[in-house]
């Protein structure tokens, strides 16, 4: 489980500072696929760079799984975020490496005891999982961008985390693809046991794959509950702007375009 309590963030100085969250809430349940919703500009991905630490919360507590992680440093650390992947956007493949390479390059530096055997067993198994088996000897630039995102995927898994974060993961990507890459996801929450934090600005990607949301504007949560509760009867004027200029048809749980009756109609 995953618990931010009165998180914020700021940037900058004294005499310039930039608040960026304000006092965060938020319990995301082992097994979840949570996302979080918002523009640009939001407050989204710094909101997610907390977690693992990658910005520190100016004050406030990140707790996993009863442990609070605010202030660890050192092996604690590095021991925290080898147990939380990440992938985003742009997919942050090593282009000198082939996929085989960029699967392993994790295990290769984390600094535990894994033989070359151990490493290459653990990356076919997940190129396996992400059906690229047959691309281990190609490179990133000879990959569809789809095929990249699930090199990345498999990276993220190497080192058998409980919680990954998706940062956009799906931007770059066409429908077709984006669809593809989240049924991948959905699968390995379900067979894996992974939870998932996703960000997205596309409600329609939530809508898909997620279980519970939470919709985040100018750094503050202004809404949360099931996809199903904030989708079909949303409170905020943000959530209602979205819905109005965010088709969810594209993305419909079986991939067919179908009506959203079920939504209510915006004014």
């Amino acid at each position: 489980m995953i618990q931010i309590e009165r998180l914020n963030k700021s940037f900058g100085s004294a005499d310039n500072i930039h608040h960026v969250l304000h006092d965060i809430d938020l319990t995301i349940n082992d097994g979840d696929v949570f996302g979080i919703i918002g523009s640009s500009g939001a407050g989204k991905s710094t909101l997610v760079r907390c977690i693992n630490l990658l910005e520190r919360p100016t004050s406030g507590k990140i707790i996993i799984d009863g442990k609070d992680v605010t202030n660890y440093k050192g092996k604690d650390l590095l021991d925290l975020r080898e147990s939380i992947g990440m992938i985003f956007q742009n997919f942050s493949l090593f282009q000198q490496r082939s996929v085989l390479k960029n699967v392993t390059f994790p295990l290769e530096v984390n600094g535990k005891k894994m033989s070359k055997s151990e490493r290459l067993e653990r990356a076919h198994e997940l190129l396996k999982l992400v059906e690229l088996d047959d691309k281990i000897k190609q490179y990133p630039s000879q990959l569809s961008g789809g095929q990249q995102q699930r090199v990345a995927i498999a990276r993220a898994l190497v080192s058998k985390p409980k919680i990954m974060l998706c940062d956009e993961a799906t931007s770059a990507l066409d429908t077709k693809t984006t669809a593809s890459i989240l049924d991948l996801l959905g699968s390995i929450n379900r067979e894996l046991g992974v939870t998932m934090v996703m960000i997205t600005h596309s409600l329609a990607v939530a809508q898909r794959v997620c279980n519970r949301i939470a919709v985040i504007d100018d750094g503050r949560i202004v809404e949360e509950g099931t996809t199903a509760q904030v989708f079909g009867n949303p409170q905020s004027p943000i959530t209602k702007e979205l819905l109005r200029n965010d088709n969810l048809t594209t993305m419909s749980q079986t991939g067919d375009e179908s009506d959203n009756s079920s939504l209510p109609e915006q004014a």
